[in-house]
């Protein structure tokens, strides 16, 4: 299994230049890029008030991080979920940023740039000079909105997991049958995995595939 971690925050502003801190951070585990189930997954205590212009985006306020704990006593936890996979997040720099001032508040290292993996790159390069927020990545993949009436760390990374499978192939993944060495493939159906059965043909239909095939003159497929 090819493991990933798919990442968001909330924030009590945009620039941790300007002393703004996380309060929320969720983070799923990817295996194949398709959710395992495990997550992680804190609201946190700031340490400094929450601006009455960011609570109207999250929806989050004092009163609610109130007795939550600070980020300094769940980094480890953090670093130890995140372990040293790709780590896959929307406008990811941003979430790299607030996380490595963070850290870095707490006398750890940054997290390697080699690791992030930006969908709103990604979505911006197969989609040039379209809306790319995550809502509209949603709405054009058909994705469930209903329950984002704010924005809120976990939901985020939910719906960035069925976006990222979209962006990365989507339904169309796999559509070879076999892998080299001949074992069955799984490939998506729906949002679920199907392994394909293999079909063989009868000496039969073999035969008459072949005189078919032999009816057309100078086809393109015997061409050298």
């Amino acid at each position: 299994m090819t493991r990933s971690v798919l990442l968001d925050t909330e924030t009590t502003g945009l620039d941790p230049a300007l002393g703004h801190r996380v309060i929320e951070i969720a983070a799923i585990e990817l295996g194949n890029d398709l959710p395992t189930g495990k997550f992680f997954h804190h609201l946190l205590d700031p340490e400094r008030p929450v601006p009455a212009e960011t609570t109207a985006i999250h929806g989050f306020t004092d009163a609610d991080l109130r007795g939550k704990p600070r980020f300094s006593e769940v980094a480890q936890d953090l670093l130890a979920f995140l372990g040293g996979d790709p780590i896959i997040a929307h406008n990811a720099p941003f979430d790299f940023a607030f996380l490595d001032a963070e850290l870095a508040i707490c006398g750890l290292s940054r997290l390697d740039r080699r690791r992030m993996v930006d969908t709103l790159a990604l979505a911006k390069s197969l989609f040039p000079g379209m809306t790319n927020s995550l809502d509209a990545l949603c709405r054009r993949f058909a994705i469930d909105l209903s329950e984002r009436s704010s924005h809120n760390a976990l939901l985020d990374c939910r719906l960035l997991a069925a976006v990222y499978v979209e962006l990365t192939g989507g339904r169309q993944r796999g559509l070879a049958l076999e892998h080299a060495a001949g074992a069955p493939r799984a490939v998506l159906v729906g949002r679920r995995e199907r392994i394909p059965r293999r079909i063989v043909p009868t000496p039969d239909e073999t035969a008459r595939h072949a005189a078919f095939l032999a009816r057309f003159k100078a086809p393109l497929w015997q061409k050298d």
